[in-house]
């Protein structure tokens, strides 16, 4: 009979927001793989918890993935956990995840604490729609190219950063993204939980040495990318904006519907234009 894979989630700072089902299910498996074994020894030790642990982070993903599948196989039931937060969410957790569906090894989530979820609610920005990025790359190029990829995003915005990364990646975002409100969590259920809430600009002139593990909260896009382009197409007369439709290959019938509804005219009066012509 194979074992079951538990992916729970542990505190992001706050002991006691551990969950009753998480702290059984860890007292109840066979192994824990763990971010960091010495990071989690510390948070089995404070719950009086004694279980055999294999480090399981991301340089050691794959290979430690194949490892882990292997005992499952053999009736195992393994817990995966982080050193914060919920495995998987920018943490290891996926790989594993992708191997045991594919040797059809049950998984159960084990659900508590998100740092995004939790910045997020108190944050008083939209709450209704949100883009989840996580860490940006720590190139440069590939840096700026997310931030102009997510320019035009009408959701909010989350990503996660650390201390050192902090001025650079809100500088980068002033410059890209431009001057909106944003909101940094900071050290979230640890004493010095902090929401710092303002524009970039403003929050750059007041950060100096600031410290602790980040979440960066960036109001949503006014205009869409699709707005942008509707808008230009609209300042084009009505044969550049039937020209630009004919390129994309749409049937004459087709782009005369498409322009009444981008200009906000009924489609005999597009008609009649092209009609007279």
């Amino acid at each position: 009979m194979k074992g079951k894979l538990y992916l729970v989630a542990t505190p992001i700072g706050n002991l006691e927001d551990i969950t009753l089902r998480a702290l059984r299910v860890l007292k109840e498996v066979d192994l824990i793989a763990a971010e960091d074994t010495r990071h989690t020894l510390g948070l089995l030790n404070h719950f009086e918890i004694s279980k055999p642990l294999i480090s399981y982070y991301k340089q050691n993903e794959k290979t430690k993935s194949e490892v882990l599948i292997e005992k499952l196989l053999e009736g195992k039931n393994i817990a995966v956990v982080s050193d914060a937060g919920t495995p998987g969410i920018s943490d290891p957790g996926e790989e594993i995840v992708k191997v045991a569906i594919e040797n059809d090894i049950e998984i159960i989530p084990i659900p508590g604490a998100c740092a995004l979820v939790n910045s997020l609610i108190a944050s008083g920005l939209s709450t209704r729609e949100f883009c989840f990025i996580g860490f940006l790359s720590a190139i440069k190029k590939e840096k700026r190219e997310k931030l102009e990829e997510i320019k035009y995003e009408t959701r909010t915005l989350i990503l996660y950063e650390a201390p050192h990364k902090l001025k650079g990646t809100l500088e980068s975002i002033l410059e890209i993204l431009g001057d909106r409100k944003i909101v940094l969590a900071r050290e979230l259920t640890k004493i010095h939980e902090e929401f710092i809430r303002d524009t970039v600009s403003n929050i750059l002139d007041k950060i100096d040495d600031i410290k602790g593990e980040f979440v960066i909260l960036i109001e949503g896009s006014f205009e869409s990318k699709k707005d942008i382009e509707l808008s230009k197409v609209n300042e084009k007369t009505l044969e550049e904006h039937y020209g630009f439709y004919e390129e994309q290959g749409m049937s004459k019938k087709d782009i005369i519907k498409q322009i009444a509804k981008d200009r906000n005219i009924s489609k005999n009066e597009v008609y009649q234009h092209f009609l007279d012509k």
